[in-house]
Formats: C-alpha cells, structure tokens, sequence
C-alpha cells in the first residue's frame, strides 16, 4: 500500500479528514486507511462512519488493526499508547 492512501488522524476538526478521505476515494484510490493513536482514535471512527453512512455509502469497512506503540516524550521516558488502523475501501 502506498503511502499516499493513509490519512493520519490529529487535532484538525473530522471534516477535514473526511474531505481527504472522500477526495482520494473520489480520485481512484480504491482503499484507504486511517491510522489515530491515542486520544484521536475516537476522532479516526468518527471519519470512518460519516464517510460511510452520509459521503459515500457503498465504502465498505474492512480490516481494523489495533496496538500499542511505546512512544518517547521529551523527558526522555517511554509511555505506551494505544493505535488503530481502519481500512476502508470501495
């Protein structure tokens, strides 16, 4: 998969996510994935449920990968968190 197909998901507002997602499936791409960790993987399913249920409603949901990364901070110490992939495609 290329890495032009995944949507990171931050601290924007979820309709700019929804309009990347919509505006690559819309360009060809016949999948998509967004990748959150932490407190955005509530943000990343909110995306996938308004792309599918009200922009494009013949997306179908596939794989949803779920993990722990361990991320340093700037002290220097790790912490875990937890990460998610959703894979969308048409």
């Amino acid at each position: 998969m290329a890495e032009e197909n995944i949507v990171y998901i931050g601290n924007k507002p979820v309709m700019n996510y929804v309009l990347a997602v919509v505006t690559q499936m819309n360009s060809g791409t016949s999948e998509v994935i967004l990748k959150a960790r932490g407190r955005a993987i509530s943000k990343a399913v909110d995306v996938a449920e308004i792309v599918r249920n009200k922009f494009m409603t013949d997306t179908k949901l596939g794989a949803i990968n779920i993990s722990t990364e361990e991320v340093s901070n700037k002290e220097g110490s790790n912490s875990n968190v937890s990460a998610i992939e959703i894979y969308l495609s048409k």
